[in-house]
């Protein structure tokens, strides 16, 4: 009996010690996890970097709806890449870089195919007579590997720290109100005047200002929402914000049955927010591969395709330098010149995903503007990019389920991140106006051309223009000088290709 008992109590005892282990384990285990994602020394915790992820992917769904209907253009020879196939590409694509810009480079920053150069593909050089969408992609490609080959000779992330601070602080602001253009116009409450002649304002509210469409109150809706749970600091409120105004667009859909914009000016922007008859589905990956590196090369000839493939990589190259040194500041992971740690990390995987773009098809990958709704909500690690990630590769599978988040709901989530970055413009000096008009002019032409690399082109000119006028040229760095000659030739590209007989 006392052996017995003795057993028992031994038996308790290893249980304990096992059970003690096993805890042990568990919280070194968190520990090394924290560590390695800097979740603690960042000021964030696990829930906080789950709701980021979640908010950051559904603020840039749409590129996986989206991205396929704009490249699903035909080629010069009159062939198509299959919508089915671009969005299935482009989910996996941006779920795998973004995956390995959380796991590697350890920032809150989601990656997906640039808007800015597919349409730029689709509309200017795929349209060439019988060029193929492969040799168009060959381009992409190309640009992808130069810029690969600058991050690593350290190029890109010096460009970066030659920028002055007041111009990297009117990039946050820059970003900001281009983020909140993008919202306004996604939710129909900011459109076009349509003007032949172009007499008039080129935007006004509405149509013909006026509201029209339930989509657009759907906007408004989920706006005042997002502003009150935002003011009273509630956790989570953005993405409190873009589920509400969902299931209220649901819901109203269910009642009103609105068609998409396409047939109705005043209907959805693009997706319908109901739920597909289908919703899995294999992805078909048959694009990936399919490149024609050098054929651009024998149907344009080479100082044609030399001066697209320069225009593509200027394009990527500060349109990411831009967004990330903008996302960085406003999640608070800068130092007081405003640079990065590890930044030459995150240029790398930019670089990485603008050839796995370019090879997989869906045009050059880049850090997205609509990271900032998941820094919104607290994201500050690479943990939140898991997330974000591992969503877009669950997206492949379920495609059509993607469209059930349609733009009004996300645009108001757009506006307040905008205004919380637009709130940097008090860290402008004024009274400097080698610094003021360069940063007027980033900031403006940001939204208003709609394109980062735009105002980052105006306002670097302007800044080394402005300090040679003053007598201050020797304050430019070297760089800058370079970089500033680089945009005056894209600017110029057009002017430059028709003195050539190239346009």
């Amino acid at each position: 009996m006392t052996l017995q008992t003795k057993t028992a109590k031994g038996e308790k005892i290893a249980g304990t010690t096992v059970s003690t282990g096993k805890q042990g384990a568990r919280r070194g285990l968190a520990r090394s996890f924290d560590r390695y994602f800097e979740i603690s020394a960042r000021g964030s915790n696990v829930f906080r970097e789950l709701r980021g992820g979640l908010a950051t992917f559904f603020a840039m769904s749409y590129i996986v709806v989206l991205n396929p209907l704009i490249l699903g253009s035909p080629d010069g020879s009159g062939h198509t890449l299959g919508i089915p196939q671009v969005a299935a590409v482009t989910a996996v694509v941006a779920g795998v870089t973004t995956i390995v810009m959380g796991i590697w480079a350890k920032y809150p920053f989601a990656l997906a195919a640039g808007l800015g150069v597919s349409a730029f593909v689709s509309s200017t050089i795929a349209t060439t007579k019988d060029l193929t969408w492969p040799e168009v992609m060959g381009l992409v490609l190309i640009a992808g590997i130069v810029m690969f080959v600058l991050v690593l000779s350290g190029l890109r992330e010096a460009v970066m720290k030659a920028v002055p601070t007041g111009l990297k602080t009117a990039i946050v602001v820059g970003i900001g109100l281009f983020i909140a253009i993008i919202g306004l116009v996604n939710a129909g409450f900011v459109r076009r005047v349509p003007d032949a002649a172009h007499t008039t304002v080129p935007l006004q509210l509405g149509q013909d200002g006026k509201l029209f469409g339930w989509p657009t109150w759907v906007f408004i809706i989920g706006l005042i929402l997002t502003i009150i749970l935002v003011v009273r600091k509630v956790r989570g409120g953005i993405l409190i914000g873009i589920v509400a105004s969902t299931l209220f667009a649901m819901g109203l859909q269910l009642m009103t049955n609105t068609p998409s914009s396409v047939k109705d000016p005043s209907g959805w922007s693009l997706m319908i927010p109901s739920v597909p008859g289908q919703i899995f589905t294999f992805p078909d990956l048959s694009l990936i591969g399919k490149v024609n590196v050098f054929g651009a090369f024998a149907h344009l000839g080479i100082m044609s395709a030399l001066l697209l493939t320069f225009t593509i990589l200027l394009s990527v190259f500060f349109d990411a330098m831009g967004t990330m040194t903008g996302l960085a500041s406003e999640a608070g992971l800068v130092d007081k010149n405003k640079n990065m740690k590890n930044a030459n990390r995150v240029l790398l995987v930019d670089a990485a995903g603008s050839v796995a773009g370019g090879f997989g098809s869906v045009s050059a990958n880049e850090i997205f503007v609509e990271s900032a709704a998941g820094i919104g909500e607290g994201a500050r690690t690479g943990l939140a990019s898991v997330v974000t990630g591992g969503l877009f590769l669950l997206a492949a599978f379920f495609t059509p389920l993607v469209a059930i988040v349609p733009f009004e709901a996300v645009a108001p989530a757009l506006v307040i991140v905008g205004f919380m970055m637009a709130s940097q413009i008090r860290n402008v000096d004024w009274s400097d106006f080698g610094i003021a008009i360069p940063a007027f002019l980033t900031f403006i032409l940001m939204p208003f051309t709609y394109s980062i690399a735009n105002g980052l082109g105006a306002g670097f000119i302007a800044y080394v223009l402005i300090r040679v006028v003053q007598g201050r040229a020797k304050e430019v760095h070297l760089l800058m000088w370079g970089v500033s000659a680089a945009f005056v030739i894209y600017f110029a590209i057009g002017q430059i290709q028709q003195l050539l007989g190239l346009h």
